[in-house]
């Protein structure tokens, strides 16, 4: 089969690679209805990640069972599954208190950006429907995995509450998906920071009532303005950046809860400012398997509609002008048709 692998900076290639074979009794198979690329992958395309080998591509993912192994209980071939990215056995004591993704046998998916993808932990990390869904339900199924988990996460670990101030730093995907997150939460106001016009209007879609398109102090400033110079009761910082929590920091009231999901490139953070600025802080990889039940229950029941945040889809041998779409900004998600 044909699947994506990651050589270096800039060099993404679709390339003739192994099929998957099940290893061990916990594993299953599936054939991948949909893959896409996530924003996270452009860490390493950019070379801001170490690239010490070639990579296999792809953790977001849905699809239909075609095997599984000798101990694997909770699915069986035929079935339509999604999963998380962070695997996990769903019984270790961090999975039962709700952070699957520090659970003590953690794996990370990948090898998803192809037909056919190995997931190691079945039982406890694949989800699975009561019937095969409709191909228009497709796209919002697949963001469950990982994108709407991570913005839902975002969400609940700034304490999002019913007619709440949010602050949502980052126009990607995930703070995106954190504005759809924070509108079903009830958000009261949800103030996008945003400096582009697509991306402006998808998030007023999802909920967003205010966008400010400045920022560093100008940004911080406008935030201040519109919340009567208190600020945020709940951050979401959707970025990873130095400056992006920076103006995380800066817009949250006294006493308000910052969720933090963007992988960290350069971020250092100063213990005086925090221990002034009276700011709670929670995040890291999102434990999307805690949620992925509900989300994919709103999905179905067509209530969200998160598979919008998807506005470019090329056939999976065509994944390197994905990458560049993305790295680019000509695209803020890129489905794949595998």
């Amino acid at each position: 089969m044909f699947g994506t692998m990651l050589y270096g900076k800039g060099d993404v290639r679709c390339e003739a690679v192994p099929e998957p074979e099940i290893l061990k009794p916990t594993d299953a198979i599936i054939k991948l209805s949909a893959s896409c690329i996530c924003g996270s992958d452009l860490w390493p395309y950019r070379g801001l990640n170490d690239v010490t080998a070639p990579m296999a591509m792809g953790h977001e993912y849905c699809g239909i069972v075609t095997q599984v192994g000798s101990a694997v209980r909770t699915v069986r071939p035929g079935q339509f599954v999604v999963g998380s990215f962070c695997l996990s056995d769903n019984t270790c004591p961090h999975c039962r208190f709700g952070f699957q993704s520090s659970c003590e046998q953690r794996e990370f998916m990948s090898g998803a950006q192809a037909p056919y993808a190995r997931v190691p932990l079945a039982d406890g990390t694949l989800v699975a429907t009561d019937t095969v869904p409709d191909d228009d339900l497709l796209p919002s199924l697949l963001a469950t995995s990982d994108v709407l988990g991570t913005g839902w996460y975002a969400a609940d670990a700034a304490r999002v509450q019913p007619g709440s101030t949010v602050v949502v730093v980052g126009d990607g995907a995930v703070g995106l998906m954190g504005v759809l997150a924070a509108r079903q939460m009830e958000a009261g106001r949800i103030i996008a920071m945003s400096r582009h016009k697509s991306r402006q209007d998808l998030a007023l879609e999802f909920g967003a009532t205010d966008i400010v398109s400045a920022r560093g102090a100008e940004g911080i400033a406008e935030v201040k303005r519109l919340t009567g110079n208190v600020g945020a009761d709940s951050v979401l910082e959707c970025v990873g950046t130095g400056e992006s929590m920076a103006q995380a920091i800066a817009c949250a009231r006294p006493g308000a809860m910052i969720g933090y999901v963007g992988v960290p490139h350069g971020v250092e953070l100063n213990g005086e400012q925090l221990f002034f600025s009276q700011t709670g802080m929670l995040g890291g990889p999102a434990p999307v398997r805690r949620f992925l039940p509900h989300l994919m229950d709103l999905v179905l029941s067509r209530k969200i509609n998160p598979g919008k945040v998807f506005d470019l889809t090329l056939p999976l041998e065509d994944v390197a002008e994905g990458y560049r779409a993305m790295d680019e900004r000509r695209a803020i998600k890129t489905l794949l048709r595998v």
